[in-house]
């Protein structure tokens, strides 16, 4: 009996688990048997693993191989386990020696011919190990660069199984990553382009300096889409942390490029408004994929025509909006991505979508059910809503707009005033404040407070818009430089919010 061991790493979301692999070779009939909860792909890889080996120039033991994984009750998903599974049955047949098999993780697919193919979550596997106190990795090399985005441990890319069983035998290297190259810059457009609408150009601004959440309403072609798309010019770059969650997020959907492996400014996602509810929040068989409001996290998600959206799909939104993450059920388990966006909204007043109320054909209960489907408590946590109306003459004579490197600059140093206002909390914008700071140790002057306890009184507002019109008014504060925001602040952000109370 021989017995060899390795390890990989379990993705679940963008959590890592470390797996540890035996292959036992001992007596019995020829055959493969793999343990530990596998699913269908890691089945088969019993005859990828098989004919890579024999391809790679190496035997395969003519006896019993059974391939263990654990911990055993942790369901085992993908081929992410193909040449950690090759590298142990080498081991056990005394084929590679087991030093540095001991001391690596090891993760990829393996091709027929022994190719290394690049999974999805190579990035989260690698600092799940970095996490776990391991401190080399080998990976694809197609995946190298993204790897490499992990400090504090060592990464090597293999490109085939034969150079992994030399490198385990002491007879060559295996390639590191190279200094990540920039992308390129992502183009949204300037929002000088946007013609007149200067209360809505306020808006944006006011909700990019905040992170607040913000809902268009108006006629089709006054600019909704238009404000939306220039919304992440206005944002500043990632940080090193916020980079390395939204590419985590992203290694695991998929979606990410070796031209560009590292994501350093903010996503924008728009999916269609015919989208489902497990593409819009995350989902498929088997472990939880993550969905566009996960990809658009530390990002804007942007829904044009949301009042065309499904109920169910609307009413999704809710919990994401208001714990900044996703946690999905399936039955491989428990996936939970990380969901802190933007959301911006755009809708049209009524199903005709006339551009001029005049012209408007709907019945009005017609008009009750379009935008109904926009339920309280969703609107609720929508900080900004506006009503846009058409241009007004001279919009094709009046001077350009500021540009949206003019209010960058703005946006940014509001920013900024913030996150050192809320360092030692760890807080980086006023929208992840929570309303018992703002009620309590950041409280305001009572001249200040008395407009929103009016509308409490009266009903005008819930608990939970007091709250989010507290975070407004200390947006508006740091647009305007003052160290605590005033009256006139707060009673700026009443209005932005009863623009919108007839949606």
């Amino acid at each position: 009996m021989a017995l060899g061991r390795t390890f990989s790493v379990a993705v679940t979301g963008i959590d890592g688990i470390l797996v540890e692999i035996e292959a036992d070779v001992g007596r019995g009939l020829p055959g493969v048997h793999v343990v530990g909860l596998p699913d269908a792909a890691l089945q088969e890889s019993r005859d990828r693993v098989r004919a890579a080996v024999n391809n790679s120039g190496q035997s395969w033991p003519a006896s019993k191989v059974v391939l263990a994984l654990s911990p055993a009750t942790l369901p085992k998903v993908g081929s992410v386990y193909d040449l950690a599974l090759a590298c142990a049955v080498l081991g056990a047949a005394k084929v590679v020696p087991p030093g540095l098999l001991a001391s690596t993780v090891l993760v990829g697919e393996l091709a027929l011919d022994g190719r290394v193919r690049s999974v999805r979550g190579v990035l989260p596997a690698v600092l799940a190990a970095r996490g776990a106190g391991w401190t080399r990795v080998v990976v694809p090399q197609d995946s190298l660069a993204e790897a490499g985005l992990v400090g504090g441990i060592e990464v090597l890319g293999a490109a085939h199984l034969r150079q992994v069983i030399e490198w385990l035998s002491h007879r060559c290297t295996l390639p590191e990553p190279m200094p990540i190259r920039p992308g390129p810059e992502p183009r949204y457009g300037d929002l000088a382009d946007v013609v007149g609408q200067s209360e809505a150009r306020w808006a944006l601004e006011v909700a990019a300096a905040g992170a607040h959440h913000l809902m268009f309403t108006g006629p089709p072609g006054i600019g909704k889409t238009m404000l939306a798309g220039r919304l992440p010019g206005l944002l500043p770059p990632l940080t090193e942390g916020q980079a390395l969650e939204v590419t985590a997020v992203h290694s695991v959907a998929g979606t990410l490029t070796a031209e560009c492996p590292l994501i350093t400014t903010a996503p924008f996602i728009a999916p269609h408004h015919t989208t489902s509810v497990a593409a819009l929040v995350g989902g498929g068989s088997g472990m939880a994929r993550p969905g566009a409001v996960s990809r658009a996290h530390h990002g804007v998600l942007f829904l044009d025509e949301c009042a065309e959206m499904s109920v169910r799909v609307l009413e999704a939104l809710r919990t994401p909006l208001e714990d900044g993450e996703v946690r999905i059920a399936r039955r491989d388990g428990v996936a939970r991505y990380p969901a802190r966006f933007q959301l911006v909204l755009a809708a049209n007043p009524c199903p005709c979508a006339s551009p001029r109320t005049a012209d408007c054909v709907c019945a009005p209960n017609a008009r009750r059910r379009y935008l109904g489907k926009l339920s309280g408590p969703l609107l609720d946590r929508v900080d900004l809503r506006l009503s846009m109306q058409p241009a007004a003459t001279g919009m094709l004579t009046d001077d350009v707009g500021e540009t949206t490197e003019v209010v960058r600059g703005r946006v940014t140093a509001a920013r900024q005033a913030a996150a050192e206002r809320w360092s030692e909390f760890g807080w980086q914008t006023n929208a992840e404040v929570p309303g018992s700071a703002l009620r309590q140790r950041f409280r305001l002057e009572r001249e200040a407070l008395i407009p929103i306890e009016r509308a409490l009184r009266r009903g005008g507002i819930t608990a939970r818009g007091a709250d989010r019109i507290l975070r407004l008014a200390w947006t508006l504060g740091d647009l305007e430089g003052r160290m605590s925001p005033g009256p006139e602040c707060v009673a700026s952000a009443m209005s932005f919010r009863e623009q919108g109370s007839g949606v």
